[in-house]
């Protein structure tokens, strides 16, 4: 009984989407497209613009969707254009803090104002060392250094004086060499030798022992106040030292006291910078004083290290809100770090050392961080999540100090904080920090949800062509002709599996554009144009295909071969041509694989090898075990359903996943239950629920391409072709060599809605359809099944049949 086909055979207009090619040439017109920054994504935009313009607390944002669907470009790009008419936000520096070094204070500025302030405390510095020898050269110090000086030495010299007299009274001489004193006997007027004073007589030795004890102990006494002449010489020389040096730097610091007179912090800096420039600069001349200079002392550096402000953040007063992106988000990368010198073996910081990080450089805009590489970094997450909720940037550093606990460390004063988060991330992220962080929700209330597709809606089609013409721009073309975006459009079309949705991966368009604009520099050098053309896309999908292509080769020429058994012509009894699709790398195929089926007696049921072996994955098992669901709600309402069958992917030796092999199955089962034999000549996929309706799969334009690749290396008849569900159609985008066979009557293309219409095209007879008294037709597919199982059933339960 010959069975009319072409009832389920899809048109060649259905093969492939329309492209809107006139809505296309409007946007290659018109330069407004260039301005584009989302490509559809009405959902996100509306989210994204409502959390960036809520101020509120909390209201920071999760951009949600998978890599490569331009979602970054897209928010940063949006957020940019958003903040170019913001306020700038303020200058950040730190300074030091002479009560407790440990303990830096933060100063907070106007833009500019920090860098400002930094150059005034530089002059301030380069007028200190200007002006310092000047003030200690001046004739007025020296001569008060020089009474001061002279008033201790007339006092010293009025002590020894008055010994001396008594010595010479008594011949005896006072000498004073190397700041030590000692006295000899003198006879005649001269001083006596060693030698000479051993001659003297008992007595006379005597007699001169004693007067210099009495010497020594008078010169005891009258030098008795001498640390005190001493110590009191050292404090009017430092008082002269220190007014010296206020007088110096006086008017300097009055200066920057008037230009900062509204700078509460600043004022109350400058008030402690009097006291400790004063005891530096005194440090500096003592320096200078001394005999041997050392080599190592700067007197610049000396004083930038205490007194030159550490400018944290710095803004021009024209620049907008920062968006900062931290591609590695460490703990020191947010928060910033202290950094340590080795001096002599010991280490070594001050405030000078302490360097900003993400957070501080977004402060007052947004900060942009990938939330898969934050919650892998220790401390990271817990730390921002408080930085967040107290708006205070603190510096506590625990992982930067291990092997550091003995060294005296900074604790710097918080920052205010006030900026927008904005994480990247995954879907699955989202909701597993839903379901385990109870303060994810508290403070990441706005969801940007990005769709993996687009509808092809006017605008989202001139949007696209703007992106598109904006990369080529950006490549030093001219631009690109309508034929080469129209293709495009459809590479993004079959990318996204869909006549009607645009993928969202948008990355993958200017991919291709990157490696179309290399073959188009090679060609277009003979050819003296500069425009991105048709050929130069076709160029670079099949020098794609070409290079991605080893493996899917390799498994076609098993085919030809003859080492994986595919059969293109014939029938065959309980033998099916799947359907499949693999995922390697950036890359899917389709190839063909042979699913066969045994029946006989028995109460095993339905079993799938490849489970049974642990091939088989959940989906895949789930697709088996639905063929037991339809044989008993379809064949065995009257009877119990017993059987035996064994259903495999014949020379399958890895993981087999998806059910969509499970209409395959079915069909491959039905055959060998009814023994009537399927056509060898067409592939089939889809899946199937237990009421026998056939359900859509993923794959579809590969999986027909690969069978369409076979067919085609062993010659088209005109009777080969595929079926796939007919909810599949939407999904067609296929290959222009394969439209091209089926416009030429060489391939067919097959869409079915149940099991029944699927049986119908391959086994060439009608399944049958059940009547009102619950018999299906005479000869019919259909009743052959119920026979057999019947007979089956009989046998194993016991029961008069054959």
């Amino acid at each position: 009984m010959s069975v009319d086909t072409t009832l389920y055979a899809l048109d060649v207009d259905a093969l492939t989407p329309t492209i809107n090619r006139r809505a296309i040439n409007s946007a290659l017109k018109d330069n407004e497209a260039l301005n584009a920054t989302f490509i559809g994504q009405e959902r996100a935009r509306e989210a994204l613009t409502f959390g960036l313009g809520l101020n509120t607390k909390g209201y920071n944002l999760y951009v949600m969707g998978e890599p490569a669907t331009g979602r970054f470009t897209l928010v940063k790009d949006y957020i940019e254009r958003h903040v170019s008419h913001s306020t700038t936000p303020d200058d950040w520096c730190y300074i030091n803090n002479f009560d407790e070094e440990r303990e830096p204070v933060v100063l907070r500025f106007p833009p500019g104002g920090g860098k400002t302030f930094q150059k005034d405390m530089a002059n301030l510095i380069d007028d200190v060392l200007d002006s310092l020898p000047i003030a200690f050269d001046n004739p007025g110090y020296q001569r008060r250094r020089a009474s001061i000086t002279r008033e201790f030495e007339q006092k010293y010299d009025a002590a020894i004086d008055a010994v001396e007299r008594y010595a010479q009274a008594n011949d005896v001489a006072l000498y004073e060499e190397g700041g030590s004193i000692t006295f000899s006997p003198i006879i005649n007027g001269k001083p006596v030798s060693d030698t000479e004073f051993a001659s003297f007589s008992e007595s006379d030795r005597e007699r001169f022992y004693t007067i210099i004890d009495e010497l020594e102990n008078r010169l005891s006494e009258n030098l008795l106040s001498l640390p005190a002449w001493k110590r009191e010489n050292s404090e009017r020389l430092r008082e002269l030292d220190t007014t010296t040096a206020e007088q110096g730097i006086k008017p300097l610091i009055k200066v920057l006291e008037h230009k900062y007179a509204a700078e509460l912090g600043v004022m109350k800096y400058l008030k402690q910078v009097k006291n400790a420039l004063v005891s530096a600069i005194l440090v500096i001349h003592s320096e200078e004083q001394k005999d041997e200079k050392s080599d190592d002392f700067d007197k610049k550096v000396f004083l930038e290290e205490q007194f030159l402000p550490n400018v944290l953040v710095s803004n021009k007063i024209d620049d907008a809100a920062p968006v900062i992106y931290e591609p590695n988000p460490a703990y020191q990368n947010l928060f910033g770090k202290i950094e340590y010198t080795n001096i002599h073996g010991s280490v070594f910081t001050n405030y000078r050392m302490i360097q900003p990080g993400a957070l501080h450089r977004a402060n007052g805009g947004y900060l942009l961080l990938d939330v898969d590489q934050l919650i892998e970094q220790p401390y990271v997450w817990d730390s921002l999540k408080l930085a967040i909720k107290s708006t205070r940037l603190r510096m506590d550093l625990p992982q930067q100090d291990v092997g550091m606990v003995n060294n005296i460390t900074l604790n710097p004063q918080p920052v205010d904080l006030n900026v927008k988060i904005v994480l990247l991330g995954s879907r699955d992220l989202y909701y597993t920090l839903q379901d385990y962080d109870d303060e994810f929700d508290e403070l990441f209330r706005v969801l940007v949800d990005f769709d993996l597709e687009i509808p092809v809606t006017k605008q989202a089609l001139f949007d696209f062509v703007g992106k598109v013409r904006a990369h080529v721009y950006s490549l030093g073309l001219e631009g690109i002709t309508t034929n080469a975006m129209c293709r495009l459009v459809e590479y993004s079309l079959r990318m996204a599996e869909h006549k009607e949705k645009l993928s969202a991966h948008f990355a993958e368009v200017i991919e291709l554009v990157n490696e179309a604009h290399y073959f188009s520099k090679k060609s277009n050098a003979s050819a003296n144009t500069n425009v991105l053309e048709l050929d130069h896309l076709k160029a670079a999908l099949s020098a794609k295909k070409r290079r991605t292509g080893r493996v899917s080769q390799a498994l076609l020429n098993d085919i030809k071969e003859g080492h994986v058994l595919i059969a293109t012509e014939g029938k065959a009894v309980g033998t099916v041509n799947g359907l499949t699709v693999l995922d390697i790398g950036d890359t899917a195929f389709g190839t063909p694989a042979r699913i066969t089926s045994t029946v006989f007696a028995g109460a095993s049921g339905v079993v799938d090898i490849e489970r049974e072996v642990e091939l088989g994955q959940p989906i895949h098992s789930k697709g088996v075990m639905l063929l037991n669901g339809y044989l008993g709600n379809k064949y065995a309402q009257h009877f119990p359903l017993t059987l035996s069958a064994n259903i495999a992917l014949e020379q399958s030796y890895g993981h087999i996943d998806g059910d969509s092999a499970s209409l395959g199955e079915l069909v491959a089962l039905i055959s060998a239950l009814t023994e009537i034999p399927c056509l060898q000549t067409l592939a089939i996929t889809g899946s199937i629920n237990q009421y026998g309706e056939v359900q859509a799969v993923g794959g579809v334009n590969e999986k027909i391409e690969g069978f369409f690749d076979l067919c085609q290396h062993r010659g088209l008849t005109g009777t080969q072709g595929v079926i796939i569900p007919k909810s599949n159609a939407i999904n067609l985008v296929l290959d222009a060599t394969v439209v091209d066979a089926v416009k030429k009557g060489l391939f067919h293309i097959y869409t079915v809605e149940t099991v029944d219409d699927a049986l119908t095209i391959l086994m060439e007879q009608e399944a049958g359809k059940i009547s009102s008294k619950g018999r299906y037709p005479k000869n019919s597919i259909n009743y052959h099944a119920v026979n057999r199982l019947y007979n089956i059933a009989l046998i194993v339960n016991g029961g008069d049949g054959e």
